[in-house]
This record gives C-alpha cells, sequence and structure tokens, in this order.
C-alpha cells in the first residue's frame, strides 16, 4: 500500500526528530514509508476508539441497515462497534509475536500500568517500553493497510460502505442463526480504569 504525504503529515509529531513533523522517511534506497510517529498515532487513535466502544453503553449499540455499493436494494445488517471490537481483538492477536501478546494483554486490555507489567513479565524498564513500541508501529502498519476493510481511518470503518460479493441479480444467500447465538457475547479482557 501506497502512503501519501497528505495522509501522514496530519498524524506526524511536529517533535518526531526522525521525519521532523513530515510523517515520511526516506530509506537508504531512495524510498519512502511512514515515519514511526505516524505508525503510533495510527495505532493510539484506533486504541482510543476501542475504549470508546468498551466503556459505551450496552443498550446504545444496535444494528444499523447499509447501502451496498452496487445499489438496488442490496442491504447488510450490522453492529458496528462489536465488530470493530472483535477487528481489533483478533487483528491484533494475529499479529503480534508471542512477547508483544503479553504486554499488549497487560497494559492495553487489562490497563496495567508499566511497573507491574514489567514486573510479570521479568523485564527491566526499557526492554519493556522498546517492545511497547515495537507493538504500535506493527499495529499501526496493519491497522492501515489491512485489506479489504482496513480499521484505520475509523470514519471509513464507520460510515464506510460494504461490498457485496454477490453478483448483480444473482440470489442472496441468507444463513439462519442457530438458536441461542444471539445472546453470546463477546467478552473481551479489560477492565476500566480507575
Amino acid at each position: 500500500m501506497e502512503w501519501t504525504q497528505s495522509e501522514t503529515i496530519a498524524l506526524a509529531s511536529l517533535t518526531c526528530t526522525t521525519c521532523h513533523g513530515s510523517g515520511q522517511r526516506v530509506m537508504r534506497d531512495g524510498s519512502s514509508c511512514p515515519c514511526n510517529c505516524v505508525l503510533r498515532a495510527v495505532f493510539r487513535a484506533c486504541y482510543a476508539r476501542f475504549r470508546y466502544c468498551i466503556f459505551r453503553e450496552r443498550n446504545v449499540s444496535r444494528a444499523t441497515l447499509e447501502q451496498t455499493h452496487m445499489g438496488g436494494r442490496r442491504i447488510t445488517w450490522g453492529r458496528k462497534d462489536e465488530e470493530y471490537l472483535a477487528d481489533f481483538y483478533l487483528v491484533s492477536r494475529r499479529s503480534l509475536g508471542h512477547m508483544e501478546w503479553r504486554v499488549f494483554c497487560y497494559h492495553y486490555l487489562l490497563g496495567a500500568d508499566w511497573k507491574l507489567c514489567a514486573k510479570r513479565l521479568g523485564l527491566d524498564r526499557g526492554t519493556f517500553f522498546h517492545v511497547v513500541y515495537r507493538l504500535q508501529h506493527r499495529l499501526g502498519r496493519v491497522f492501515k493497510e489491512l485489506q479489504p476493510y482496513a480499521l484505520f481511518p475509523i470514519d471509513e470503518y464507520f460510515q464506510g460502505r460494504t461490498h457485496n460479493t454477490a453478483e448483480e441479480g444473482g440470489p442472496i444467500k441468507v444463513v439462519p442463526f442457530r438458536k441461542g447465538s444471539l445472546s453470546r457475547r463477546l467478552q473481551v479482557p479489560i477492565r476500566k480504569a480507575a
């Protein structure tokens, strides 16, 4: 995926010593890639929306009806908050290594501070924060470059249109729910901050 400067300049940190606020850094071969400050900003934006969806009132969430890009009567139903929670959790789980996943669970999902995490994982402060920055870079890139539906930009995830794979004029397959499947809820291991 091609990152343009118009996408990265808004997310770049003005105090970044690598890109100096431009959001792009030039590699040795002359190509450009997004700066790590941009990737961290993407991760922080996605994580902030994740926390918003977690702590939102359960009765506020509702199923929404969306038109597909094909037009006509093609529509889809979805619960965007729950879908985002599941996508954020599962994409993070699949993208991180063992140590990064443990730090992610303790620090971001369970809300432990760095001292408790470092003690629990047997890491010193420097190593802990290197792991945190590495997982923020990795997840920021994955959230932006995820195909076919990226988690970032968040407004496109929540208000964007979905693509229907059924051919024009072809029947849409309806899959019935199993009895009792609607009563189960995704249990994400996270606790509220004090």
